[in-house]
């Protein structure tokens, strides 16, 4: 049987979610418990990559095994992990289910802050100063036009395609100074949000214009792109999946 488990982390501890020797990952804190608690070698799929100090308010992660589970073995499961990785909600799915490969959607926030807030400061970048988040809202309705991103994708990844159909990307002010970028497409290049992040603010600090960033997006060359920003401000916040495809 096929199980899904909906869960949470804060990745500020791990070296994101992917298995890597002599790392530690969520992936492999999490596949440890679970070989722990059923006896038998776990391994899970998840429903995409976070790179080192990314965090997850929702992901999703799949897993087989032979017998029926009951509700309690979630509690089970999160009484072992860390804190900072917690386990939702497990339901059973179909046995050809995948969850990287099925999700039809994946949506991140970055957040950022100008305020000297301390208390999101491990999860937020700070800014000198308020940029112009109207000039970076007009810039970003441009990543809706395009499909190729390579300009946006990390040196050296090995994508079999850049393109990529963002459906949502916006600046939006969630209380007095802490901004988030909101961001959801079918699928991301490695280190794509936060090299568009990065760049984006280019254009509210008035170093580069709309046009310039039309430029480095039809340019497909990740030199012409911005900085990528900090990874402890961005966020997995969703990931959607056809009900049918949920459906045992």
């Amino acid at each position: 049987m096929r199980y899904l488990l909906k869960l949470s982390y804060d990745g500020t501890r791990y070296h994101g979610w992917q298995i890597q020797p002599n790392s530690m990952t969520v992936q492999g804190t999490l596949n440890e418990v679970l070989t722990n608690i059923l006896e038998v070698p776990t391994e899970t799929i998840g429903c995409g990559r976070t790179d080192t100090g990314v965090h997850a308010l929702v992901f999703y992660a799949q897993f087989d095994y032979i017998k029926e589970l009951e509700e309690k073995f979630i509690m089970r499961v999160n009484f072992l992990l860390p804190d900072d990785i917690r386990i939702h909600s497990m339901q059973k799915v179909r046995s050809d289910f995948n969850a990287r490969f099925d999700a039809q959607s994946r949506s991140y926030e970055y957040v950022t802050n100008y305020t000297l807030n301390p208390f999101i400061a491990k999860y937020a970048l700070l800014l000198h100063k308020k940029p112009n988040f109207a000039a970076m809202n007009q810039a970003a309705l441009q990543l809706l036009k395009y499909k190729s991103f390579a300009s946006f994708s990390k040196t050296g990844a090995t994508n079999k395609t850049d393109f990529c159909n963002i459906t949502e990307a916006e600046w939006r002010e969630h209380e007095q100074g802490i901004w988030k970028f909101h961001i959801t497409s079918d699928r991301f290049l490695r280190g794509m949000v936060r090299a568009i992040v990065g760049t984006l603010l280019n254009i509210g600090f008035e170093k580069i214009t709309e046009l310039d960033f039309i430029k480095i997006i039809e340019g497909n060359n990740r030199i012409l792109a911005g900085e990528s920003v900090a990874a402890h401000g961005l966020f997995l916040t969703n990931v959607q999946y056809a009900t049918q495809k949920l459906n045992i």
